[in-house]
Protein backbone atom coordinates (compact mmCIF):
# COMPACT_ATOMS: atom_id res chain seq x y z
CA UNK A 1 0.00 0.00 0.00
CA UNK A 2 2.53 2.63 1.11
CA UNK A 3 5.22 3.43 -1.47
CA UNK A 4 8.48 4.01 0.42
CA UNK A 5 11.53 5.34 -1.43
CA UNK A 6 15.15 6.15 -0.60
CA UNK A 7 16.45 9.63 -1.40
CA UNK A 8 19.59 11.71 -1.38
CA UNK A 9 19.25 13.55 1.89
CA UNK A 10 20.63 17.01 2.56
CA UNK A 11 22.17 17.85 5.94
CA UNK A 12 24.65 20.21 7.57
CA UNK A 13 28.31 19.48 6.98
CA UNK A 14 30.07 17.65 9.78
CA UNK A 15 32.02 20.71 10.92
CA UNK A 16 28.82 22.53 11.83
CA UNK A 17 27.29 19.36 13.29
CA UNK A 18 30.07 19.23 15.89
CA UNK A 19 28.03 21.86 17.73
CA UNK A 20 24.67 20.66 16.44
CA UNK A 21 22.46 22.49 18.93
CA UNK A 22 23.59 25.75 17.33
CA UNK A 23 22.32 24.87 13.87
CA UNK A 24 19.39 22.43 14.20
CA UNK A 25 16.10 23.94 15.35
CA UNK A 26 12.65 22.83 16.51
CA UNK A 27 9.91 22.34 13.96
CA UNK A 28 8.07 25.52 12.94
CA UNK A 29 4.87 25.08 14.96
CA UNK A 30 6.54 24.96 18.37
CA UNK A 31 8.82 27.99 17.92
CA UNK A 32 7.41 30.98 19.84
CA UNK A 33 8.57 34.48 18.78
CA UNK A 34 11.08 34.84 21.60
CA UNK A 35 12.73 31.51 20.80
CA UNK A 36 12.78 32.41 17.11
CA UNK A 37 14.86 35.48 17.94
CA UNK A 38 17.18 33.42 20.15
CA UNK A 39 17.72 30.83 17.41
CA UNK A 40 18.82 33.58 15.04
CA UNK A 41 21.57 34.50 17.50
CA UNK A 42 22.83 30.93 18.05
CA UNK A 43 24.56 30.75 14.67
CA UNK A 44 24.41 32.49 11.28
CA UNK A 45 23.58 29.00 9.99
CA UNK A 46 20.75 28.11 12.35
CA UNK A 47 18.10 26.23 10.36
CA UNK A 48 15.33 28.47 11.67
CA UNK A 49 16.15 30.73 8.71
CA UNK A 50 14.76 28.03 6.42
CA UNK A 51 12.14 26.38 8.64
CA UNK A 52 10.51 29.46 10.21
CA UNK A 53 12.04 32.72 9.03
CA UNK A 54 11.22 36.12 10.50
CA UNK A 55 8.56 38.44 9.17
CA UNK A 56 9.91 41.97 8.65
CA UNK A 57 7.95 45.25 8.51
CA UNK A 58 9.28 46.01 5.02
CA UNK A 59 8.28 42.63 3.53
CA UNK A 60 6.88 42.62 0.00
CA UNK A 61 5.53 39.86 -2.27
CA UNK A 62 9.00 39.58 -3.82
CA UNK A 63 11.02 39.93 -0.61
CA UNK A 64 9.66 38.08 2.41
CA UNK A 65 10.52 35.26 4.78
CA UNK A 66 9.81 32.64 2.12
CA UNK A 67 11.96 34.19 -0.61
CA UNK A 68 14.72 34.78 1.91
CA UNK A 69 14.58 31.11 2.94
CA UNK A 70 14.95 30.09 -0.71
CA UNK A 71 17.95 32.40 -1.21
CA UNK A 72 19.64 31.16 1.96
CA UNK A 73 19.09 27.50 1.04
CA UNK A 74 20.70 28.07 -2.36
CA UNK A 75 23.67 29.89 -0.81
CA UNK A 76 24.24 27.24 1.86
CA UNK A 77 24.26 24.49 -0.73
CA UNK A 78 26.71 26.41 -2.93
CA UNK A 79 28.98 27.18 0.05
CA UNK A 80 28.96 23.62 1.41
CA UNK A 81 27.13 24.60 4.58
CA UNK A 82 24.54 22.05 3.53
CA UNK A 83 25.72 18.93 1.69
CA UNK A 84 23.83 16.40 -0.40
CA UNK A 85 24.55 12.70 0.06
CA UNK A 86 25.98 10.95 -2.98
CA UNK A 87 23.82 7.85 -2.67
CA UNK A 88 20.12 7.39 -2.14
CA UNK A 89 19.31 6.07 1.30
CA UNK A 90 16.59 5.33 3.79
CA UNK A 91 17.85 6.86 7.02
CA UNK A 92 17.72 4.99 10.32
CA UNK A 93 17.42 7.52 13.12
CA UNK A 94 17.70 6.90 16.86
CA UNK A 95 16.31 9.90 18.72
CA UNK A 96 17.43 10.13 22.36
CA UNK A 97 15.51 12.33 24.75
CA UNK A 98 14.79 12.87 28.42
CA UNK A 99 11.32 12.91 29.92
CA UNK A 100 10.26 12.45 33.53
CA UNK A 101 13.93 12.32 34.62
CA UNK A 102 14.45 9.23 32.44
CA UNK A 103 16.28 8.84 29.15
CA UNK A 104 14.32 7.33 26.28
CA UNK A 105 15.13 6.27 22.72
CA UNK A 106 12.75 6.41 19.79
CA UNK A 107 13.77 4.50 16.67
CA UNK A 108 12.70 6.02 13.35
CA UNK A 109 13.09 5.52 9.63
CA UNK A 110 13.34 8.63 7.44
CA UNK A 111 12.22 8.09 3.85
CA UNK A 112 10.35 9.55 0.95
CA UNK A 113 6.73 8.38 0.89
CA UNK A 114 4.40 8.72 -2.06
CA UNK A 115 1.62 11.23 -1.39
CA UNK A 116 -1.82 9.64 -1.34
CA UNK A 117 -5.24 11.25 -1.24
CA UNK A 118 -7.13 10.56 1.97
CA UNK A 119 -9.80 8.47 0.29
CA UNK A 120 -7.28 5.76 -0.63
CA UNK A 121 -6.76 5.12 3.10
CA UNK A 122 -3.11 4.33 2.44
CA UNK A 123 -2.07 7.34 4.51
CA UNK A 124 -4.50 7.81 7.40
CA UNK A 125 -4.92 11.00 9.45
CA UNK A 126 -6.19 11.03 13.01
CA UNK A 127 -6.61 14.74 13.75
CA UNK A 128 -8.34 17.76 12.24
CA UNK A 129 -6.24 20.72 11.08
CA UNK A 130 -6.23 24.52 11.12
CA UNK A 131 -6.13 26.61 7.95
CA UNK A 132 -3.36 29.12 8.81
CA UNK A 133 -0.46 26.64 9.21
CA UNK A 134 -1.33 24.98 5.89
CA UNK A 135 -1.10 28.31 4.06
CA UNK A 136 2.29 28.97 5.65
CA UNK A 137 3.72 25.55 4.74
CA UNK A 138 2.42 25.74 1.16
CA UNK A 139 4.11 29.11 0.69
CA UNK A 140 7.38 27.67 1.96
CA UNK A 141 7.12 24.67 -0.37
CA UNK A 142 6.73 26.95 -3.38
CA UNK A 143 9.69 29.08 -2.36
CA UNK A 144 12.20 26.49 -1.22
CA UNK A 145 11.01 23.35 -3.08
CA UNK A 146 12.05 21.07 -0.24
CA UNK A 147 10.69 19.38 2.85
CA UNK A 148 12.55 21.18 5.63
CA UNK A 149 10.92 19.14 8.40
CA UNK A 150 9.57 15.63 8.47
CA UNK A 151 6.07 14.24 9.03
CA UNK A 152 5.94 11.68 11.84
CA UNK A 153 3.91 8.59 10.95
CA UNK A 154 3.33 5.20 12.54
CA UNK A 155 3.44 1.71 11.06
CA UNK A 156 2.89 -1.84 12.29
CA UNK A 157 5.57 -4.48 12.67
CA UNK A 158 3.59 -7.16 14.49
CA UNK A 159 6.22 -9.91 14.37
CA UNK A 160 9.23 -7.64 14.92
CA UNK A 161 10.78 -8.62 11.58
CA UNK A 162 11.63 -5.08 10.56
CA UNK A 163 12.87 -4.28 14.06
CA UNK A 164 15.35 -7.16 13.86
CA UNK A 165 16.60 -5.95 10.49
CA UNK A 166 17.16 -2.45 11.83
CA UNK A 167 18.90 -3.70 14.96
CA UNK A 168 21.43 -5.46 12.76
CA UNK A 169 22.14 -2.27 10.84
CA UNK A 170 23.12 -0.36 14.00
CA UNK A 171 26.22 -2.50 14.57
CA UNK A 172 28.22 -0.12 12.37
CA UNK A 173 29.08 3.45 13.35
CA UNK A 174 26.40 6.05 12.43
CA UNK A 175 27.32 8.64 9.83
CA UNK A 176 25.70 11.34 11.96
CA UNK A 177 26.39 11.04 15.68
CA UNK A 178 25.09 13.97 17.70
CA UNK A 179 25.75 13.47 21.43
CA UNK A 180 23.02 14.02 23.99
CA UNK A 181 23.02 17.73 24.82
CA UNK A 182 20.29 19.46 26.75
CA UNK A 183 18.45 16.16 27.06
CA UNK A 184 18.42 15.30 23.34
CA UNK A 185 20.71 13.46 20.96
CA UNK A 186 20.64 11.83 17.53
CA UNK A 187 22.34 8.94 15.73
CA UNK A 188 21.68 8.45 12.02
CA UNK A 189 22.68 5.62 9.70
CA UNK A 190 22.32 5.88 5.91
CA UNK A 191 20.94 2.55 4.69
CA UNK A 192 22.04 2.36 1.07
CA UNK A 193 22.22 -1.40 0.40
CA UNK A 194 19.63 -2.45 -2.16
CA UNK A 195 18.71 -5.58 -0.17
CA UNK A 196 18.00 -3.56 2.98
CA UNK A 197 15.98 -0.96 1.10
CA UNK A 198 13.98 -3.67 -0.65
CA UNK A 199 13.26 -5.39 2.65
CA UNK A 200 12.03 -2.15 4.25
CA UNK A 201 9.90 -1.26 1.24
CA UNK A 202 8.48 -4.76 1.06
CA UNK A 203 7.54 -4.81 4.72
CA UNK A 204 5.68 -1.50 4.53
CA UNK A 205 4.13 -2.08 1.12
CA UNK A 206 1.12 -3.95 2.50
CA UNK A 207 0.52 -1.66 5.47
CA UNK A 208 -1.15 1.73 5.82
CA UNK A 209 0.69 4.58 7.52
CA UNK A 210 -0.88 6.64 10.29
CA UNK A 211 0.08 10.29 10.58
CA UNK A 212 1.08 11.06 14.15
CA UNK A 213 2.40 14.60 13.79
CA UNK A 214 2.50 16.82 10.71
CA UNK A 215 -1.06 16.80 9.37
CA UNK A 216 -0.67 20.41 8.22
CA UNK A 217 2.54 19.60 6.35
CA UNK A 218 0.98 16.58 4.69
CA UNK A 219 -2.08 18.48 3.50
CA UNK A 220 0.17 21.29 2.28
CA UNK A 221 2.24 18.76 0.32
CA UNK A 222 -0.96 17.34 -1.20
CA UNK A 223 -2.08 20.81 -2.26
CA UNK A 224 1.38 21.56 -3.68
CA UNK A 225 1.28 18.40 -5.78
CA UNK A 226 -2.25 19.09 -7.05
CA UNK A 227 -1.35 22.63 -8.07
CA UNK A 228 1.94 21.64 -9.70
CA UNK A 229 0.27 18.88 -11.71
CA UNK A 230 -2.46 21.26 -12.87
CA UNK A 231 0.03 23.96 -13.82
CA UNK A 232 2.41 21.62 -15.64
CA UNK A 233 -0.22 19.29 -17.12
CA UNK A 234 1.98 16.27 -16.42
CA UNK A 235 1.23 12.73 -15.35
CA UNK A 236 4.82 11.51 -15.06
CA UNK A 237 6.33 10.75 -11.64
CA UNK A 238 7.94 13.84 -10.10
CA UNK A 239 9.79 14.50 -6.82
CA UNK A 240 6.81 16.51 -5.54
CA UNK A 241 4.72 13.32 -5.69
CA UNK A 242 6.54 12.35 -2.49
CA UNK A 243 6.97 13.80 0.97
CA UNK A 244 9.60 13.16 3.64
CA UNK A 245 8.32 11.07 6.55
CA UNK A 246 9.80 9.82 9.78
CA UNK A 247 8.30 6.39 10.43
CA UNK A 248 7.96 4.83 13.87
CA UNK A 249 6.53 1.47 14.88
CA UNK A 250 3.35 1.51 17.00
CA UNK A 251 4.95 -0.45 19.84
CA UNK A 252 8.27 1.36 19.93
CA UNK A 253 9.09 1.98 23.62
CA UNK A 254 10.09 5.55 22.77
CA UNK A 255 6.70 6.45 21.27
CA UNK A 256 5.45 9.04 23.75
CA UNK A 257 2.07 10.76 23.39
CA UNK A 258 1.39 13.65 25.73
CA UNK A 259 -2.08 15.11 26.32
CA UNK A 260 -2.63 18.74 25.28
CA UNK A 261 -4.35 20.11 28.37
CA UNK A 262 -6.76 22.93 27.52
CA UNK A 263 -6.23 26.37 29.07
CA UNK A 264 -9.02 28.95 28.91
CA UNK A 265 -9.10 32.69 29.61
CA UNK A 266 -11.21 35.67 28.58
CA UNK A 267 -14.34 34.09 30.09
CA UNK A 268 -16.90 36.77 30.95
CA UNK A 269 -18.27 36.88 34.48
CA UNK A 270 -21.74 35.93 33.31
CA UNK A 271 -20.48 32.84 31.45
CA UNK A 272 -18.25 31.80 34.35
CA UNK A 273 -21.00 32.28 36.94
CA UNK A 274 -23.46 30.03 35.15
CA UNK A 275 -20.93 27.38 34.07
CA UNK A 276 -21.29 25.21 37.18
CA UNK A 277 -25.07 25.04 36.88
CA UNK A 278 -24.76 24.13 33.21
CA UNK A 279 -22.20 21.44 33.92
CA UNK A 280 -24.41 19.92 36.60
CA UNK A 281 -27.07 19.26 33.97
CA UNK A 282 -24.73 16.67 32.44
CA UNK A 283 -22.13 15.76 35.05
CA UNK A 284 -21.95 14.78 38.68
CA UNK A 285 -19.26 17.03 40.18
CA UNK A 286 -16.88 15.99 42.95
CA UNK A 287 -14.27 18.44 44.26
CA UNK A 288 -11.28 18.42 46.54
CA UNK A 289 -8.78 21.16 47.47
CA UNK A 290 -5.40 21.11 45.80
CA UNK A 291 -3.54 22.57 48.77
CA UNK A 292 -4.03 19.57 51.06
CA UNK A 293 -1.19 17.05 51.67
CA UNK A 294 -0.91 14.48 48.90
CA UNK A 295 -3.42 16.24 46.63
CA UNK A 296 -1.04 16.69 43.70
CA UNK A 297 0.10 13.08 43.93
CA UNK A 298 -3.56 12.00 43.97
CA UNK A 299 -4.11 14.03 40.81
CA UNK A 300 -1.08 12.40 39.14
CA UNK A 301 -2.61 8.97 39.72
CA UNK A 302 -6.05 10.13 38.59
CA UNK A 303 -4.72 11.35 35.24
CA UNK A 304 -3.01 8.01 34.58
CA UNK A 305 -6.35 6.21 34.75
CA UNK A 306 -8.72 5.90 31.84
CA UNK A 307 -12.39 6.26 32.77
CA UNK A 308 -15.23 6.63 30.32
CA UNK A 309 -17.18 9.87 30.69
CA UNK A 310 -14.89 11.53 33.23
CA UNK A 311 -13.38 14.99 32.91
CA UNK A 312 -10.90 16.74 35.21
CA UNK A 313 -11.10 20.51 35.60
CA UNK A 314 -9.14 22.99 37.69
CA UNK A 315 -10.35 26.54 38.39
CA UNK A 316 -14.11 26.05 38.51
CA UNK A 317 -13.85 26.48 42.28
CA UNK A 318 -10.81 28.39 43.47
CA UNK A 319 -7.86 26.13 44.28
CA UNK A 320 -9.99 23.00 43.81
CA UNK A 321 -9.79 20.07 41.43
CA UNK A 322 -13.22 19.27 39.95
CA UNK A 323 -13.98 15.72 38.82
CA UNK A 324 -16.86 15.62 36.34
CA UNK A 325 -18.56 12.26 35.79
CA UNK A 326 -21.03 12.05 32.93
CA UNK A 327 -24.52 11.15 34.17
CA UNK A 328 -26.17 9.98 30.94
CA UNK A 329 -24.31 9.78 27.64
CA UNK A 330 -27.52 10.15 25.64
CA UNK A 331 -27.82 13.77 26.87
CA UNK A 332 -24.55 14.83 25.20
CA UNK A 333 -24.71 12.71 22.05
CA UNK A 334 -26.81 15.34 20.18
CA UNK A 335 -24.04 17.88 20.84
CA UNK A 336 -21.49 15.80 18.93
CA UNK A 337 -21.03 15.84 15.13
CA UNK A 338 -23.67 13.43 13.84
CA UNK A 339 -21.31 11.92 11.25
CA UNK A 340 -18.68 10.83 13.80
CA UNK A 341 -18.30 7.32 15.16
CA UNK A 342 -19.32 6.17 18.62
CA UNK A 343 -15.62 5.84 19.46
CA UNK A 344 -15.08 9.51 18.59
CA UNK A 345 -18.05 10.57 20.72
CA UNK A 346 -16.68 8.72 23.74
CA UNK A 347 -13.30 10.45 23.65
CA UNK A 348 -12.50 12.65 26.62
CA UNK A 349 -11.28 15.40 24.29
CA UNK A 350 -14.54 15.24 22.30
CA UNK A 351 -16.57 15.81 25.47
CA UNK A 352 -14.41 18.81 26.38
CA UNK A 353 -14.34 20.43 22.94
CA UNK A 354 -17.89 19.80 21.73
CA UNK A 355 -19.93 19.82 24.94
CA UNK A 356 -18.13 22.15 27.35
CA UNK A 357 -16.11 24.53 25.19
CA UNK A 358 -18.40 24.75 22.14
CA UNK A 359 -21.93 24.32 23.48
CA UNK A 360 -21.64 25.64 27.05
CA UNK A 361 -18.94 28.30 26.59
CA UNK A 362 -19.22 29.14 22.85
CA UNK A 363 -15.46 28.75 22.29
CA UNK A 364 -13.63 27.19 19.33
CA UNK A 365 -9.99 26.51 18.43
CA UNK A 366 -10.25 28.58 15.23
CA UNK A 367 -11.94 31.79 16.34
CA UNK A 368 -10.76 31.95 19.97
CA UNK A 369 -7.05 31.27 19.53
CA UNK A 370 -6.13 34.18 21.81
CA UNK A 371 -8.14 32.73 24.70
CA UNK A 372 -7.31 29.05 24.28
CA UNK A 373 -3.91 27.66 25.16
CA UNK A 374 -2.32 24.22 25.39
CA UNK A 375 0.09 22.78 27.91
CA UNK A 376 1.62 19.31 27.97
CA UNK A 377 2.36 19.02 31.69
CA UNK A 378 -0.67 19.08 33.98
CA UNK A 379 1.21 20.66 36.88
CA UNK A 380 2.30 23.50 34.59
CA UNK A 381 -1.31 23.87 33.41
CA UNK A 382 -2.48 24.24 37.01
CA UNK A 383 0.25 26.80 37.70
CA UNK A 384 -0.98 28.88 34.74
CA UNK A 385 -4.37 29.07 36.46
CA UNK A 386 -2.93 29.73 39.91
CA UNK A 387 -0.90 32.61 38.48
CA UNK A 388 -4.04 34.19 36.98
CA UNK A 389 -2.80 33.89 33.39
CA UNK A 390 -5.74 31.58 32.63
CA UNK A 391 -9.06 31.01 34.40
CA UNK A 392 -9.59 27.29 33.79
CA UNK A 393 -7.70 24.24 32.66
CA UNK A 394 -9.13 20.95 31.44
CA UNK A 395 -6.67 18.19 32.32
CA UNK A 396 -6.54 15.24 29.93
CA UNK A 397 -5.24 11.70 30.13
CA UNK A 398 -2.86 10.47 27.43
CA UNK A 399 -4.42 8.87 24.36
CA UNK A 400 -2.98 5.47 23.52
CA UNK A 401 -1.56 4.73 20.07
CA UNK A 402 -4.11 1.96 19.53
CA UNK A 403 -6.95 4.46 20.03
CA UNK A 404 -5.41 6.74 17.41
CA UNK A 405 -5.23 3.79 15.03
CA UNK A 406 -8.85 2.83 15.72
CA UNK A 407 -10.06 6.39 15.07
CA UNK A 408 -8.12 6.57 11.79
CA UNK A 409 -9.30 3.12 10.70
CA UNK A 410 -12.98 4.14 10.89
CA UNK A 411 -12.25 7.33 8.95
CA UNK A 412 -12.67 9.74 11.82
CA UNK A 413 -10.42 12.60 12.86
CA UNK A 414 -9.97 13.62 16.47
CA UNK A 415 -10.62 17.23 17.48
CA UNK A 416 -7.80 19.67 16.83
CA UNK A 417 -4.91 19.50 19.30
CA UNK A 418 -5.86 16.07 20.67
CA UNK A 419 -2.36 14.61 20.81
CA UNK A 420 1.20 15.79 21.24
CA UNK A 421 3.90 13.38 20.13
CA UNK A 422 7.00 14.08 22.18
CA UNK A 423 9.58 15.04 21.21
CA UNK A 424 9.02 16.60 17.81
CA UNK A 425 11.36 15.49 15.03
CA UNK A 426 13.79 18.44 14.68
CA UNK A 427 14.14 20.52 11.54
CA UNK A 428 17.51 20.56 9.82
CA UNK A 429 18.59 17.02 10.60
CA UNK A 430 17.71 15.68 7.11
CA UNK A 431 16.16 17.68 4.23
CA UNK A 432 14.36 16.32 1.16
CA UNK A 433 14.52 18.30 -2.08
CA UNK A 434 11.49 18.28 -4.37
CA UNK A 435 13.35 19.13 -7.59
Amino acid sequence: MADIRPFRGIHFNHVLLQDWTRVICPVYDIIPPQQQEELYTYSPYNFVRLEAGRDLPQDTPSDNKYTRSATIAKEWLEQGILVTDKNEAIYLHDHYFTYGNKQHKRRNLIARVRLEEWDTKIIRPHESTLSEPKTDRLSLLYAIQANTSSILSMYQDEKGELAALLDARTQTPPFINLPVTGGEGHRVWALTESETISAIRGHLLERPLYIADGHHRYESALNYRRQKRTALSTSSEEPYDFVMMTLIEFNDPGLMILPPHRLVRGISKSVFDRLRNQLELFFKIEEWPLNTPGAREKLDILLEEEKDGRLVLFGLTKNHVSILNLIDRSTVTPMMPYFCSDLYKKLEVSLIDHVVLDKLMALSHEKDKANLGYCYDHQDAINHVLSGEYQLTFLLTSIKAEVIKAIADVGDKMPKKSTYFYPKVPAGLIVNRLV
